[in-house]
């Protein structure tokens, strides 16, 4: 079974400021020097290839229920989560900080002993779907109140 990322307003807005950001200080240095042309091709390059996979990580966001594991991947980036590893499920709204595969505020943290910070925070669009084959595969999961109560 596959969830794809809930995509809000704010992370998108979020994505396409730093993209900006990046265009900004990449090319209006070119504009006030004599700059070569060579210059102006590799700034560009540089500047396709850096949108193209900060674009590829934000919007290929998968979850993936597997026989064994839980995939979370992005881009280039895949977690592997057996589901005995997994502890508890809590929302969260905290998805500047810890080992996040996410692209909206409505998020997920997911609690296990295998990822580098022991929490992913993940933001499925169909949570509550999400949660019921979680808990099928995890039938020690604890769920956090504040899930339960949203239901």
């Amino acid at each position: 079974m596959v969830f794809r990322s809930k995509s809000d307003p704010f992370f998108i807005r979020f994505i396409l400021a730093a993209i900006f950001i990046i265009a900004a200080v990449s090319f209006i240095p070119l504009l006030f020097d004599d700059a070569p042309l060579s210059a102006f091709v590799i700034v560009t390059a540089t500047f396709l290839v850096t949108t193209a996979l900060i674009l590829w990580i934000t919007f290929a966001i998968r979850y993936v229920f597997q026989e064994r594991h839980l995939l979370v991947k992005a881009g280039p980036f895949r977690s592997r989560i057996p589901y005995q590893s997994i502890l508890k499920v809590a929302p969260t709204r905290d998805i500047f900080t810890g080992y996040r595969l996410l692209s909206s505020r409505d998020a997920l943290e997911i609690i296990n002993n295998t990822t580098m910070f022991g929490t992913v925070k993940i933001s499925p669009e169909k949570q509550d779907v999400f949660i019921a084959e979680l808990k099928k595969r995890c039938p020690e999961l604890k769920i956090d109140e504040k899930i339960l109560e949203r239901r």
